[in-house]
This record gives C-alpha cells, structure tokens and sequence, in this order.
C-alpha cells in the first residue's frame, strides 16, 4: 500500500517505481519489478487495505453526520485529449454518452463539506451515471449519515431525490419538470420557489466539489496510465486517499 501510495503521489511508471526502489534494495533487501508494481493496482488485498484506509481517515475527522455536495470529472487516458477541453464542446452530452476510443473515464465523489474529504466515489468508463451508482454502492458499506446532499442539474430528477431517503436534496430543476413524482419532489421544487435566495446559497455549496477535483490534479495530474478498467479504479482510489490525508490535521 505504501509502495502505490508514493508511485501515484510522484507521478511516476511503474519501471521508473521500480528502478528507484533499486537504489534501496541493497539496505532494505526489496527487489522487484514494473510487472510487480503494476500488479499492485488489482491485488484484493490492497483493495481492502486502502478501503480500511479511507473509514480510519473519515473516522479521524468524526466524519459522521454530514452536510454533502457531489459531482463528477474526468481524467484522460491519453496526452492527446484534455478532458475540461473536450466536455466543453460536448456539454451536457458527455455526461450521457461514452467518450470516443476510451479517451478518459469518468469519477464521481460525495464529498463532506465540513471537513472537505471525500466519503465515497466510483469510476466508470462507460458513462457518469454508472460511476455515480458505483459510489452510491460505496456509500452502503460506510457508516455515515448524509443530512443534505448537493448535485448538478443532471441528477435532477425524482428517481435521485428519492434515493437518497430523508436527506435534503438540492438541485436545480430542469425546463420541463413536474411535480407529479411523490411528496419529496413536490417538497425540493416547493423550497426551490418559496425560498429561493437561501435554496441558492446552499445548492452552490456545490462548488466545493469543483474545488476538490482542481486540486487533486494539481496534485496529481489529469492522466491516468493504466490501460485495465479496474486499475484505472485503484488508480483513483489511491488519489482520493491522499486527498483526505492531507486533510486530516487541518
């Protein structure tokens, strides 16, 4: 864990990982291979350590019951492609179709407001709907009670105001919406026009999240090297743990 943490945190390959760990392979006796640090990225183990990871880091912070925002980006597969460049041309399109050629996968988090540390997220290289039900799922496994939830206009709809139970939901409602899909709807959209000055103040809390992504590739980067799916995943994961790490003392 310790070996992916600092190969993601520097930006290196994994022979350039490899070779560096060369240097101290006469004191600490380590010695292996690219093959072996990429490896890494779909070992269960792992998978299960960084996951234990990020509940100690939420524990740390009393990360509990929270205040919530969540929104999705993109990290691209090829130097060629620029994800923010390329959504533009597309719009709101590129939320609901797969890039061409796999150029960039998608990842979506829920994030704590108070603390700014993600508390789920999922990847997907198909669409964001996909990478948004694969945290929701992530979401289950972990003990924390969202009271609010903020998301953007492509998450509003009925079907993910009532997915998220009790919790006050706050989006933006589209040109043709409706208030015929249940109370809770008919309660968002009611506070959207009765209370719309303070409704606004808190949807655009969202902002956090676009906060959150700008730094993670400031930090990182906006590429991702790995050419399978499910280490494209762990890829991710290892990031969204260094964010909240470096988040816990402050």
């Amino acid at each position: 864990m310790r070996l992916i943490l600092v190969k993601e945190l520097t930006e290196k390959g994994n022979r350039k990982t490899a070779n560096m760990l060369g240097l101290y392979s006469l004191m600490s006796g380590t010695d292996i291979s690219y093959k072996t640090v990429e490896r890494l990225y779909d070992d269960e183990l792992l998978q299960l350590a960084l996951f234990n990871l990020l509940t100690l880091s939420l524990k740390m912070r009393n990360v509990k019951n929270i205040e919530a925002c969540g929104d999705a980006t993109g990290y691209s597969l090829t130097i060629t492609k620029h994800y923010s460049s390329y959504v533009q041309k597309l719009k709101d399109k590129a939320k609901e179709q797969s890039f061409e050629k796999k150029c960039f996968i998608y990842n979506f988090a829920l994030m704590d407001l108070k603390n700014k540390m993600y508390i789920c997220f999922g990847s997907s290289l198909k669409s964001e709907k996909e990478a948004f039900d694969k945290a929701m799922q992530m979401l289950q496994s972990i003990d924390v009670k969202i009271r609010t939830i903020r998301l953007d206009r492509y998450y509003s709809c009925p079907v993910y105001a009532d997915m998220f139970g009790e919790s006050k939901v706050y989006v933006i409602p589209k040109k043709n919406v409706t208030l015929k899909h249940g109370d809770k709807w008919a309660r968002t959209m009611g506070d959207f026009l009765l209370n719309t000055t303070e409704y606004l103040e808190e949807y655009f809390k969202r902002n956090n999240s676009e906060s959150g992504w700008a730094s993670d590739k400031k930090m990182f980067g906006w590429k991702i090297s790995q050419k399978r799916e499910d280490r494209m995943n762990t890829a991710l994961f290892v990031r969204m743990i260094w964010h909240n790490l470096t988040l816990i003392y402050k």
